[in-house]
């Protein structure tokens, strides 16, 4: 194999690392399983399972260098003993377990959390890069360089846009390494008011760029598990991050359960704790109502809040969302598929790779978009529903 997808560890999202550092600390004999799953039913991987296999492998391969551990010790909120740690870590293929039937892929991972959860991103990183290797038509570099040149026209042409805040978060369903780096230099170069870095780690690292990122889904999926009571579960997640890292890294995510049944739990305690929140699904302008909402029934002015958005946005839509909340909060906004995979004639894989056990536990992602939402126990579903008093019928 010549060019591997994945060249470094590093070549993961930022928060993929602050939940590992989590978990040594707090958990690291938790055991937890993932599934794949493409929501592009159509799509063939027949022809592209022995590739991904050996992608597979030279992941397993890899180590962080010493220069790449340095860098993540410089980091304020990565700790010594968790150096040290990644210093003898390398990924196990023993966990993963790839097949392909009738053309749909069927990938799941399963063992320690500590040792599995770095697996997430490359994999999709990888399946996404063969996938689009083998079946991309009508790419057209020349094309796709001139639409992001529109995208950073847009933002270049509005006058009134100074706060205006945005950040990479493309790597799990990038057309291709290379493509991801050409972008994110592009939008540092022209952009660098309004750039504001990259959740890409080694991007991060190799272009000066700030590692963006704070937790995520997973993270507060396996604490319904983790706790003795399923209802507890959201506080219990929120508290294990404020233990870790002192108030540093302070955007909770709302939709594991819903927005509604989160903000049941941000109480006046993490309100003030948490620097703000981020919405991953559902009506983008609904979910601001609702924090602005919360936060002012609590004497809290949401001004003071960092609001970030990172749900299928594109240029347009952060920059609408922004100058129609940029007087109430912060807004701010993480943008992937549309900057790092808008190549192909047809759509890039929408594509997850979801934790659905831990501790031989069912656990599940509702989530504010009916399609998003993910669990494989109907019955352990219904229950979380009724605990958390949200109606399935939202979710299916």
């Amino acid at each position: 194999m010549t060019d591997p997808v994945i060249r470094s560890l590093l070549d993961t999202d930022l928060y993929k690392f602050t939940m590992m550092q989590t978990v040594l600390h707090q958990y690291p004999a938790a055991e937890v399983e993932y599934r794949f799953r493409s929501r592009n039913a159509e799509l063939d991987f027949g022809d592209c399972v022995e590739e991904i296999e050996a992608e597979i492998e030279h992941l397993c391969q890899l180590r962080l260098t010493e220069d790449e551990l340095a860098y993540l010790g410089r980091l304020d909120y990565i700790k010594s003993d968790f150096i040290h740690f990644l210093r003898l870590f390398r990924l196990d293929r023993r966990f993963i377990h790839l097949s392909c039937h009738q053309g749909e892929l069927e990938l799941s991972i399963k063992g320690p959390w500590l040792h599995t959860i770095l697996f997430e991103v490359p994999l999709l990183a990888i399946i996404s890069e063969v996938y689009c290797r083998r079946h991309a038509v009508g790419t057209d570099l020349a094309a796709a360089r001139a639409r992001l040149q529109d995208k950073i026209s847009l933002v270049q042409d509005d006058s009134d846009n100074d706060d205006f805040r945005f950040s990479d978060f493309g790597t799990r369903r990038r057309y291709s390494r290379a493509w991801q780096q050409e972008v994110v230099t592009a939008l540092a170069q022209q952009l660098p008011l309004q750039f504001a870095g990259t959740s890409n780690l080694d991007l991060a690292r190799r272009l000066g760029l700030k590692p963006v990122g704070t937790l995520a889904h997973e993270f507060m999926q396996a604490f319904q598990a983790l706790g003795p009571r399923l209802i507890d579960s959201q506080k219990m997640a929120l508290e294990a991050w404020v233990h870790e890292y002192r108030g540093r890294l302070g955007i909770a995510l709302t939709d594991v359960v819903g927005m509604d049944a989160f903000l049941r739990d941000f109480d006046l305690y993490f309100a003030k704790l948490f620097d703000g929140l981020r919405q991953d699904s559902g009506d983008p302008v609904e979910w601001t109502e609702k924090a602005l909402a919360h936060y002012r029934r609590m004497n809290i002015d949401p001004r003071s809040k960092t609001l970030v958005y990172s749900d299928g946005l594109t240029m347009h839509s952060a920059l609408d969302l922004y100058r129609r909340f940029r007087h109430q909060c912060r807004p701010a906004f993480g943008i992937g598929t549309h900057l790092t995979n808008d190549l192909m004639s047809h759509s890039p894989i929408n594509m997850v790779i979801k934790m659905i056990s831990c501790n031989g536990q069912a656990v599940a992602k509702l989530s504010d978009s009916p399609v998003k939402a993910m669990c494989e126990d109907p019955g352990y579903l219904a229950y979380l529903a009724q605990v958390f008093d949200v109606d399935l019928a939202t979710v299916k």
